[in-house]
């Protein structure tokens, strides 16, 4: 596992970045020009590192055992009113992030399968445990928790004041999701998702 880790993290620093440019990407597909005025479609790694998010909390869920790695790269700025439909065009862009880790794992599960037998097993083990990072990195921003993606995406079904006490629900998010993750609400969610990612995408051999 000393071994792994370095690679590990790396891939998942990039995959938090590859998520969070898929978000500015589409935003400037639909329109919305602020992350590339701001030179967030880079992937210079630089320009995207949040301290907490990248750097703080990852090392602490490391430091104490979690059996779950979670990182987030800076949110990409996004400004709807460039958007012809706002509801549509940021359920669009939420989409986004989720759908670039589920590519990601695949690609990678794809190349362990491919190059498992050829590689040393440091490697491909790193692999599969990317993949499975990328699962639940996935699985964890569809959460329905303003600010995470899944809200976005259920934003855009709701009116009125339901959709105005819904949102207001951001400014706590993440003390929120803080204490589902320590009460243990999000690992009962994550844990079944693993499992069977595992048995899907026939990991096991590799982790």
């Amino acid at each position: 596992m000393i071994l792994e880790m370095p690679l590990v993290l790396v891939i998942v620093f990039f995959s938090v970045v590859c998520h969070e440019i898929a978000h500015g990407y589409v935003a400037y597909l639909l329109g919305d020009p602020t992350a590339w005025r701001m030179g967030r479609l880079s992937f210079n790694p630089l320009v995207h590192i949040d301290l907490f998010g990248t750097i703080i909390l990852p090392g602490l869920l490391l430091l104490t055992g979690s059996r779950f790695l979670f990182a987030w790269a800076k949110p990409v700025p996004v400004n709807p009113q460039f958007f012809r439909n706002r509801k549509k065009g940021m359920m669009l862009v939420a989409v986004a992030g989720p759908l670039t880790n589920l590519g990601i794992a695949l690609i990678l599960t794809v190349l362990v399968h491919l190059a498992g037998s050829f590689v040393p097993e440091f490697l491909s083990s790193a692999l599969a445990v990317a993949a499975l990072i990328n699962i639940v990195l996935m699985v964890f921003n569809l959460l329905p928790i303003p600010p995470l993606d899944g809200s976005r995406i259920v934003a855009r079904f709701l009116k009125g004041k339901t959709l105005w006490q819904y949102q207001r629900l951001e400014r706590y998010g993440m003390f929120i999701v803080f204490g589902l993750l320590f009460m243990g609400v999000i690992s009962s969610i994550l844990n079944p998702v693993m499992i069977e990612t595992v048995r899907i995408l026939n990991l096991s051999r590799y982790l």
